[in-house]
């Protein structure tokens, strides 16, 4: 599944946001950042889909 939600934050940033934490205050932040630019939208997707599999991995 994690091969997908990068491809996915590549292709559509919000889409990999939406897989990774659903409807949330980043999924908003991510469709602004990608309206504002995709290469910011690409950054924070990536970033926020790293985060969550980091803390995947600790507990």
């Amino acid at each position: 599944m994690g091969i997908i939600k990068v491809i996915a934050a590549i292709l559509l940033p919000p889409l990999g946001v939406f897989l990774t934490m659903g409807v949330s205050q980043a999924l908003l932040i991510n469709i602004l950042l990608t309206l504002l630019g995709w290469i910011p939208g690409i950054i924070h997707a990536l970033w926020i889909i790293s985060k969550q599999s980091e803390q995947a991995n600790v507990q």
